[in-house]
């Protein structure tokens, strides 16, 4: 094809999934809002005429796209940013409204590969975890917080149920010098927990992650980012998110659930109550998880699961809650 992009050896999560689930056409836009190694926007890219605007976070990512994005014969723009700007920064590349988003939440398997950037236990490097590199560090967390912040965020983000012993160890640790490294943190989670048994998680796993979506806001991005994605889709866009733990997929969950009309029947004691139309709608390839090829040839896909669906003629929420009335088709 005209301006054909070469494929990487990464290999994004779920990807026939996911394109399955957008089925790019001729001439459709799509927002790739986690761009990374460009996994998903090449294999969007494989339609004729289709344009893809990538997003990332992470200026190395954005550095190492320039290859594709001048392989791409103008098909792919690739612009530093935060996925909960999804919206605007469409409209920044000249697409108020597109044909499908696609969302791979977490950290990115460069970013662990990485020690220089601290979110792996795996090696040594820097107590980092910044996907910007810009901002506070997790080292600022754990050396900044007291005993009962650090416990909140290690059992609300890691879902610790370790984490005020561990709070308390940092706080103890850091008493006698900074803590900089990631081996040194991981090294104070280990001495809390109990020894690891055969095939469990390294004991700094939830530990490493509630810090890295604090860090990051991760959750709150999440929030943002599903509603700029139901401003800017067209009737008929989808909406493709693949999430890795139970933390990311409740948010998406719940927001299907809402924007579905699948939140719940009310009370049996009381009057049924018409909601809000739908401003989504399900579609056959939603709640998909990885097949066993895929598990074992890819850990990261052992814990995937994809939510998808379709956009309505019905306006966002927001919009209807801010008067704006219908969206109609927006073309």
């Amino acid at each position: 094809m005209s301006g054909a992009i070469e494929a990487s050896g990464h290999v994004p999560v779920l990807l026939d999934e996911v394109i399955g689930v957008l089925a790019p056409r001729d001439g459709e836009v799509f927002i790739d809002g986690t761009f990374g190694a460009g996994g998903y926007s090449k294999a969007i890219l494989a339609a004729p005429d289709t344009h893809v605007i990538g997003i990332d976070r992470d200026p190395d990512a954005i550095a190492a796209a320039a290859p594709l994005v001048a392989a791409s014969g103008g098909r792919l723009e690739v612009v530093q940013g935060r996925f909960s700007n999804l919206d605007a920064i469409a409209a920044e590349c000249g697409h108020r409204f597109v044909d499908g988003v696609v969302l791979d939440i977490g950290v990115s398997s460069m970013q662990l590969d990485q020690p220089g950037r601290g979110f792996s236990f795996m090696a040594d490097g820097p107590l980092d975890m910044r996907m910007e590199q810009d901002g506070p560090s997790a080292a600022d967390l754990v050396n900044t917080l007291d005993a009962e912040e650090l416990a909140g965020i290690l059992y609300r983000y890691g879902e610790e149920r370790a984490s005020r012993r561990i709070a308390r160890a940092i706080v103890e640790a850091r008493a006698e010098k900074p803590l900089t490294r990631t081996l040194e943190l991981a090294g104070i989670v280990t001495r809390v927990l109990p020894p690891q048994r055969f095939g469990e998680k390294h004991p700094a796993t939830r530990t490493f992650q509630a810090l890295r979506i604090a860090v990051n806001d991760e959750l709150g991005e999440i929030e943002r980012a599903l509603a700029a994605a139901e401003r800017c889709l067209k009737p008929g866009g989808r909406l493709a998110i693949v999430t890795f733990h139970s933390l990311e997929d409740r948010i998406v969950k719940q927001f299907l659930a809402e924007r579905t009309g699948r939140s719940g029947a009310g009370s049996r004691h009381l009057p049924q109550v018409a909601g809000p139309a739908p401003s989504f709608r399900r579609v056959s390839g939603d709640n998909q998880t990885a097949g066993e090829a895929e598990r074992q040839a890819n850990p990261r896909a052992r814990s995937a699961r994809l939510r998808a669906a379709e956009r309505t003629q019905t306006a966002a929420f927001v919009e209807r809650r801010e008067g704006r009335g219908k969206a109609g088709k927006r073309r």
